[in-house]
């Protein structure tokens, strides 16, 4: 991924931050071991990232789509809430992420990880798989390998796709991400921002859910897992 890349992802990542506070208002990287799996192990290891100002856990988004993935999966499928602030730190979520990637490919090495994030939880994820090393505040990226072990990425309102489609930023994973946008959502869908406002309903977590898009993901993510 080439610095201008970077810098684009780092850019929308904060204007999904700023935007979001706006309309609520009115190391050295290592390769990866290969350890033995624990009989304790799930088939599925989910990490998501809720939105902003979402309670701690895994947010309306969040538990609707495990809950899909396990209905549609039929196998055994554990859910890790990243561990954030959820307000404008995304390098927080993101280290967070990326730790429990790696904890979960050092224990579990046969199970497959699903990513996911909602919101600036999108924002989070983009940057766990986007961002190869140290910047800024964020710290711990994944190491070369871990994606060998990432079955599928979720992510819905996600204001970096202004900076262009994971799959653009990191090739790696196009085939294995859906990235969806609810109607005339302005974190995701570029509008006269003097729509927003109005607008503003179709980011709602209920209006993804209403509309099926979660769902959408976890037939994704099934098929993939």
């Amino acid at each position: 991924m080439t610095p201008q890349l970077i810098r684009r992802l780092v850019v929308a990542t904060f204007v999904t931050a700023l935007t979001a506070t706006a309309l609520l208002v009115t190391p050295a990287v290592t390769a990866i071991g290969i350890p033995t799996a624990s009989a304790a192990c799930p088939a599925v290891e989910v990490i998501f990232a809720r939105g902003r100002f979402e309670p701690a856990g895994p947010g309306q988004i969040g538990n609707t789509f495990v809950s899909a993935l396990r209905k549609k999966s039929g196998k055994n499928v554990n859910l890790y809430a990243v561990r954030y602030p959820a307000d404008t730190q995304v390098d927080l979520g993101a280290n967070d992420m990326s730790a429990r990637v790696q904890s979960t490919i050092a224990s579990c090495p046969d199970t497959k990880i699903v990513l996911g994030g909602y919101s600036l939880g999108a924002a989070v994820t983009d940057v766990a798989l986007a961002v190869p090393f140290a910047f800024f505040g964020f710290d711990n990226p994944l190491p070369p390998g871990a994606d060998q072990h990432i079955a599928a990425v979720t992510l819905f309102g996600n204001g970096s796709v202004w900076a262009g489609p994971i799959g653009a930023i990191s090739p790696l994973y196009r085939e294995r991400t859906i990235d969806l946008c609810h109607g005339a959502d302005p974190i995701c869908n570029p509008a006269d921002p003097n729509t927003w406002e109005q607008n503003w309903t179709d980011h709602a977590a209920r209006a993804y859910i209403d509309a099926g898009m979660v769902n959408e993901a976890a037939d994704f993510a099934a098929a993939r897992v």
